[in-house]
């Protein structure tokens, strides 16, 4: 948690791809305020994003990473590749931010040079004039500079942005929203192996929760077991969960354990993931007290078909609701044609609390999504049939697409689980 898991190497390749799509845009600048794209960009893992972060990616040169100044010593042992600008809590970010850009955005006078402008362009770093090369922006003489904001972040309240806007006023916003996050999307070879070192983890902490469960276990006993296994296996704290709920509580979708104690007959919903250095690798099971019913057996093995059509569904190529479409088959074939889901599983990496999903959004596999699927994604899959009137069961895991097709990175044994 507190050092850069990134070789040099990686981080300007990522950066040199950002570029490449700001240049697409013509964008002068990229604000970012979002945690898991300054991370990505930055390799800063702590918790003081509870304050907002500005990551300011000029199209070339440094970037400048702006936020409180008591964050100096963790910026300074993480970061290598972005310059510290520290603001007191005397002032907002915005005041910060305003000051730092103002030379950066002014209007170009009419007799600026061509000359001036080519020379700036020579600075760049060799990784990102070959990611840009070609389409380096040049902005016109009095012309207004272009700068991208995450408009849809968390990371930014409304007051931030107002003041940006209202202080900057010579600057053309542009919403950037996801610029960032569709290239995070792929995973590269470094951050695959993140990707197995946290589902190592998340088996680790699910095996601990699922023996702990027994008739008339404590939630918090069981909590408390899975949270060891997780440290002691080498994980950091989760964007968020574990979620660890009895069945009565089930619908109570991102709640996690109370003060009750699991019972002969009632089966218990465990969704969690490890993680290391902010990628996680979730899971899910249901875990049966005492015995499982005849109908919820006969179910479990329809989830369990249906997980695998999706896992031989992710190809390259391939469109998100094509996966869907996989594993609806599987449930319509097995006389459940009127059961839907809104998406078997969604993508997953980098997480900051209060998510593992890599934001506030959800890039899910729907049956109204064309997105692609592209060799070194990584997804939770989610096979669930539950409230059917004909049997319950649930299964997820994590999948990474790589040169060797679709793996299951989470080993945790499918079930069924009886406790």
């Amino acid at each position: 948690m507190f050092g850069n898991p990134f070789s040099d190497q990686e981080l300007a390749r990522r950066l040199a791809a950002v570029r490449a799509g700001m240049a697409a845009r013509e964008l002068e600048l990229l604000l970012l305020s979002t945690p898991e794209n300054i991370f990505y960009l930055t390799g800063l893992d702590h918790w003081g994003y509870f304050a907002p972060h500005l990551l300011v990616v000029p199209h070339e040169g440094e970037m400048i990473l702006v936020t409180r100044q008591m964050e100096q010593v963790s910026v300074r042992a993480q970061v290598r590749n972005a310059r510290f600008a520290g603001h007191s809590d005397s002032e907002t970010i915005a005041d910060a931010a305003i000051r730092l850009l103002q030379d950066r955005v002014r209007v170009v006078p009419a007799a600026a040079t061509a000359a001036a402008t080519a020379a700036a362009t020579a600075a760049a770093t060799a990784a990102t004039a070959a990611a840009v090369a070609g389409n380096a922006i040049r902005r016109q003489p009095g012309g207004r500079p272009a700068a991208g904001i995450e408009a849809w972040s968390a990371g930014l309240p409304y007051g931030f942005g107002q003041a940006l806007a209202d202080g900057l006023p010579a600057v053309r916003w542009q919403d950037a929203t996801g610029l960032v996050d569709a290239i995070r999307h792929v995973k590269s070879p470094e951050e695959q192996a993140l990707m197995r070192r946290a589902a190592a983890v998340t088996d680790a902490a699910t095996e601990a929760a699922i023996a702990a469960i027994a008739d008339g276990a404590a939630e918090r006993d069981v909590a408390a077991e899975c949270l060891a296994a997780m440290t002691r296996a080498g994980g950091a704290p989760p964007g968020f969960g574990p979620f660890l709920r009895p069945a009565h509580r089930l619908g109570e979708e991102h709640a996690t354990w109370g003060e009750g104690r699991y019972v002969s007959g009632e089966p218990v919903f465990l969704e969690l993931a490890g993680c290391v250095a902010r990628y996680h690798a979730p899971n899910g099971r249901l875990v049966h007290v005492g015995h499982a019913a005849d109908a919820d057996l006969a179910v479990a093995e329809v989830v369990k078909e249906a997980f695998d059509a999706v896992v031989a569904a992710i190809r390259p190529g391939a469109r998100a609701r094509d996966v869907y479409a996989a594993w609806q088959a599987v449930v319509d074939a097995a006389g459940f044609p009127d059961y839907r889901r809104h998406h078997c599983g969604y993508l997953v990496g980098v997480g900051f609390p209060p998510s593992w999903t890599g934001g506030n959004t959800v890039t899910g596999l729907r049956h109204d999504s064309d997105l692609e699927i592209r060799e070194g994604m990584s997804f939770h899959i989610l096979s669930w049939l539950m409230g059917t009137g004909r049997g319950d069961w649930f299964l997820s895991n994590t999948v990474l697409l790589g040169p060797e097709g679709a793996e299951v990175l989470t080993r945790t044994p499918p079930g069924p689980i009886i406790r």
